[in-house]
Parts: C-alpha cells; sequence; structure tokens
C-alpha cells in the first residue's frame, strides 16, 4: 500500500523543513510512504527548499491558484503516482506529523473513505473566545448540511482513500474542506474523525484577513454548497416563505372585505391583491426551480460518476 503525503505551498520556506521533519518514514500497513509538495505560485524559495530536503515530488503550478485548486491538483498528481492513500497537511507546520498515523489506520484497516483529523476547538489556547464560537457554529451547521458528524469542519488534515480521491470534484475556489466533506456526505463515503494535536501558529492565515471575512466566505461556500448538492429542499424552503407570505395576505384581504364591519366598504384592497400576486408567483418560481434543479443535480451526479469510472480506468495500473 502506497501513501502519498502532499503539502500544499504558497511561500512556506521558513516552515517547510519543520513540515518535512515531522512527517512519518513508516506506518503500520504502509509499504511505500512518498512526500509531495504543491508549489502555489510562490515567489520565495519554497520550490528550492522542497528539492534540499529530497521530498520525492514537486508539483509547481506556475501562478498562484488558490488552496482549493493546488489540493486538486495534488490529488490528481497523486492517483497518477499510483498512492492508495492521500493525507493532506498545510505548510504552516500546522498539524502535527505524528498525528498522520491516527489519520490512516481507519483506512487501512477499511474502515473508512475519509479522516478528518480533528483540532481541540475549545481548549486551542490561540482562538479566541469569539473564533472558538463561530468555529463550533460552523462546524455544526456543516454537519448537518453533510450528513457527517466531523468535529472539525474547516481542518485540512485529513487523509483520503484511493476511491475518495478518484470520486472527489472541487467546485469552490475559496477552500476545499466544506464542500469535499458536504460532497462525501451525500455521495455515501464513509467519513470518520479522529482527535488530533496542534503545534504553535507559525503565521496568520492567507485565506482571510480577519473572522468576519472568514464568516463571509465560510457562510458563502456553505450556502453555495448547499443549493448544489440540496437545491430542492433549498428552493422548497424559499417557495414555503413566499407562499405563506402569499397566504397571510389572502387571509388578510378575505377578513377585511368580507367578514370585518370595517367603515369604509368602497376599498377593493388592490394593492395587497398585486403583492399577494406577487408573493404567490415567486413561490411557484421557487418550486420550479427546486425541481430544475433536482435534475441538475441527477444528470451532475451521472456526470461524476462517469468521470469517476474514466479516472478508474486511466489509473487502474498506476
Amino acid at each position: 500500500m502506497k501513501l502519498i503525503i502532499q503539502i500544499p505551498c504558497y511561500n512556506e520556506a521558513i516552515t517547510l523543513p519543520g513540515v518535512i521533519r515531522d512527517l512519518p518514514k513508516s506506518l503500520p500497513g504502509i509499504e511505500v510512504i512518498e512526500y509531495l509538495v504543491i508549489d502555489d505560485g510562490s515567489s520565495d524559495n519554497t520550490v528550492a527548499v522542497a528539492h534540499e530536503l529530497k521530498v520525492h515530488h514537486v508539483l509547481q503550478l506556475g501562478s498562484n491558484r488558490g488552496l482549493a485548486y493546488a489540493f486538486s491538483s495534488g490529488i490528481r498528481y497523486a492517483l497518477e503516482q499510483g498512492a492508495d492513500i492521500v493525507v493532506n497537511t498545510d505548510g504552516d507546520n500546522q498539524y502535527v506529523g505524528e498525528d498522520i498515523a491516527l489519520l490512516v489506520q481507519p483506512i487501512v484497516e477499511s474502515r473508512a473513505d475519509i479522516v478528518v483529523g480533528c483540532r481541540p476547538i475549545k481548549e486551542h489556547k490561540e482562538f479566541s473566545p469569539v473564533k472558538k464560537l463561530f468555529q463550533l457554529m460552523g462546524s455544526w451547521i456543516l454537519r448537518k448540511i453533510s450528513k457527517t458528524d466531523v468535529k472539525d469542519a474547516p481542518s485540512g488534515f485529513r487523509a483520503f482513500s484511493r476511491e475518495a480521491c478518484l470520486r472527489m470534484f472541487i467546485y469552490s475556489k475559496f477552500s476545499y474542506t466544506m464542500e469535499n466533506l458536504i460532497q462525501a456526505g451525500n455521495s455515501n463515503l464513509r467519513v470518520h474523525s479522529v482527535d488530533i494535536r496542534v503545534n504553535a501558529k507559525t503565521r496568520e492565515s492567507r485565506l482571510f484577513r480577519n473572522i468576519f471575512e472568514h464568516i463571509y466566505k465560510s457562510g458563502d461556500t456553505m450556502i453555495r454548497m448547499y443549493i448544489l448538492y440540496r437545491p430542492g429542499r433549498f428552493f422548497l424552503w424559499i417557495g414555503n416563505v413566499f407562499n405563506l407570505a402569499a397566504a397571510v395576505l389572502g387571509i388578510r384581504f378575505i377578513y377585511l372585505l368580507f367578514i370585518t364591519d370595517h367603515p369604509d366598504k368602497g376599498r377593493t384592497y388592490i394593492p395587497s391583491l398585486i403583492l399577494l400576486a406577487i408573493m404567490a408567483f415567486w413561490g411557484v418560481v421557487s418550486y420550479m426551480i427546486g425541481i430544475l434543479g433536482e435534475l441538475l443535480k441527477f444528470i451532475r451526479k451521472q456526470n461524476e460518476e462517469i468521470l469517476a469510472n474514466q479516472r478508474r480506468e486511466k489509473y487502474r495500473n498506476k
């Protein structure tokens, strides 16, 4: 069994030696372990440092494409190299390399397709109370959307079986972590989680400048992914809101025109009827969009199955 540990990097020349130093050289059930550095258009000497450290593979993207693209590129490259398991860790040395053993064990034992390393959010000394609160809330929301039980949804410390890699398709440009869980949960992949440790922070996050930007981008990604993977339910709720408003306006119209003893019997309440019609119209439109979304979802899933089978054939002898 072959394990490739991939490390997406953007200007990580300072921290990369520490990351490589802590990676395991051998693991139970694993015959071959190789390291892959994915250079996402670094402007420092990250690539030179990777070669000096004798990293097995260095994949240069040529320009800064973003974490999601770098991650996906690494997965494809690892499949081309015949990986049976792929572990993703960060180039800032946030995660403890020794804990990779915890990540791969459920996959080696055929108990999981994806394993997520969950950080100790509540005990994390470098997380402010506000960040802890939003991390816990965000993970809870994502558990509901993805139908998984992962406690730390944003964690990038993950292990993937070959089957999970073959069936992985990332559409987001911000970060793959949330979309990956939503897709896995809705594709019946077995997702497990293990508790892991973290190292002291070496730098600030480059994905977002502050907690509010993180909340905005994460919320936007979750909504987009929810619409992509569960469009029927999303637009059903939207349609229900419009139709509920239309029903309230209709009941109000009937009450005012036929039941109440309002002194102004000459009023026709045309504006209310117009608003009622608008609300009812958008309610029906929302239902129709939901139906169309479910049809497109079915087509997309069929296309993903076709692409996954093509990948299996392509990498069969790798």
